[in-house]
């Protein structure tokens, strides 16, 4: 009788792009082992580890948090974090911001739309790495008090060789634009293509090689809590990202006693300390604090198969719980090819003011929601309750179009950052990036007031009910005109 077993393991199907293997699953436990049977049996810290290594715990929430809730992961490695040389202080990077107060002279309020062309990459002749390449666009809130949120940018184009970054801040969703990332983290390796992205959790040491040479891309950094997956309410157990299409990293390990440089951002300070041996000597590993990646391609849209438009939050990839219940501090939402197939409906996205406050940028392709150029590696900006919406020739053709079922944003997918917090915009943002450029108000001049041209019929309608009828008001006054 022949039988076959499973590998644990998912391997990815083009190992010429991504030669990594990954554990798959969302908010379960995992475990792994570069060297079988070192993982102790039935405790967590013996007496003596196998090998002689050395057993470290990643609390990352409460000791007492809720189980559903509470994050931990258990390494074996062969040196642990703890031997090292100290910490000195880095010079401030003046394009890195964590104070997002209105207090701060360094962070802006806009109530009008912005938007951003691509970002410039690094020079030709200089040397930029993964963390000398980070710029803060725009936040919220403040690390040290745990609540809030921070917009980068990242633009590289050398590797990080000997060194090694650790975010003691917050968690950090990467969305890679250009380039893939090859990064390494404590407890593996993760290749992240454009149109995928990653999670890489507070206090994990990591680096980033660039493969592709130089590269760009965009990170959401949240404070004091984690990224979730959101509710599915009434679609039941499926649709939105599925659990079973996250990937994480399995155990690999270096042997290295060589001079290593860890660079640490607390309170969006850095500071430097030096090691005798590489920071990535996990022998094996088990728990649910792990780095993830996940293909947006595979996110399952759901819509409106009537009329009409579903909320946005349809789009939700993953999502940050904040203070008040039912409102989150972040989330994150992908716009990808899907169907649109709304009957006696205005398809594109409506004229909308609301509460969150966004940023949005474009992995690749285009994409037709925006009001403005918006290009792969740039971004826009909207305040909470800033009118939004598309220009009048858009609007006039989508108006008078035939309704057929049609495939929207084909070979494109944009994303957005959404907060129920305002964001506050940074000084390199507004002054220093040299791609800043404002919504210009005028290509919505043509949405003039077409009710008037129907006031004849409308009055004959009120006419019928026995009401007044209405008188429109004069046009604008030159004087008002040069008041403008």
């Amino acid at each position: 009788m022949a039988t076959a077993q499973a590998a644990y393991s998912y391997t990815s199907p083009d190992k010429s792009k991504d030669p990594y293997t990954y554990q798959v699953g969302f908010g379960n436990r995992f475990a792994s082992e570069a060297i079988p049977g070192t993982l102790p049996l039935g405790q967590n810290n013996p007496q003596k580890c196998k090998w002689d290594l050395y057993a470290e715990q990643m609390t990352a929430t409460a000791f007492v948090a809720p189980r559903n809730e509470n994050q931990n992961a258990w390494l074996y490695r062969i040196r642990p974090a703890v031997a090292h040389q100290g910490f000195f202080q880095l010079p401030d990077n003046p394009d890195l911001e964590a104070n997002f107060s209105s207090l701060n002279p360094r962070v802006h309020v806009s109530p009008t739309q912005l938007a951003w062309r691509p970002f410039p990459l690094p020079k030709d002749g200089e040397k930029v790495n993964f963390v000398q390449g980070l710029k803060t666009i725009a936040g919220n809130g403040d690390p040290t008090l745990k609540d809030g949120l921070a917009v980068h940018v990242y633009m590289a184009n050398a590797d990080m060789q000997n060194e090694a970054f650790i975010n003691n801040d917050g968690d950090m969703l990467i969305v890679p634009q250009q380039g893939r990332l090859d990064i390494q983290t404590e407890l593996g390796h993760m290749m992240v293509r454009p149109g995928e992205i990653c999670v890489v959790q507070r206090g994990y040491r990591f680096k980033v090689k660039l493969p592709d040479g130089p590269s760009r891309g965009y990170i959401q950094e949240v404070f004091g809590t984690h990224y979730e997956l959101p509710e599915l309410g009434p679609l039941g157990a499926n649709g939105l990202a599925n659990p079973r299409d996250f990937e994480h990293p399995v155990a690999s390990f270096d042997l290295d006693q060589s001079g290593w440089k860890i660079t640490y951002k607390l309170a969006g300070k850095l500071f430097l300390s030096s090691q005798e041996h590489t920071p990535f000597d996990v022998v094996a590993w088990h728990g649910n604090y792990v780095p993830f990646k996940y293909a947006l391609e595979k996110f399952v849209n759901v819509g409106s198969i009537s009329v009409d438009h579903i909320d946005p939050s349809i789009f939700c990839v993953l999502t940050v719980k904040g203070k008040t219940p039912g409102t989150p501090l972040a989330d994150f939402l992908i716009f990808s090819p899907r169907w649109d197939v709304a009957s006696n409906t205005y398809r594109p996205p409506y004229f909308h003011r609301n509460s969150a406050s966004e940023l949005m940028g474009l992995i690749y392709g285009d994409y037709g929601g925006r009001s403005d150029d918006f290009l792969p590696g740039g971004m826009s900006y909207e305040a909470g309750f800033t009118p939004h919406g598309v220009a009048y020739e858009e609007f006039k053709a989508a108006s008078e179009m035939e309704l057929k079922p049609m495939r929207i944003s084909e070979g494109a997918i944009a994303f957005m950052f959404e907060s129920s917090m305002l964001f506050t915009i940074t000084d390199y943002a507004m002054k220093r990036s040299g791609t800043l450029h404002e919504h210009e108000p005028a290509m919505w001049n043509p949405l003039r007031a077409q009710f008037i041209d129907h006031l004849d019929e409308v009055n004959a309608h009120l006419q019928k009910l026995g009401l007044n009828k209405i008188e429109a008001k004069s046009a604008v006054s030159a004087e008002f005109k040069q008041q403008l």
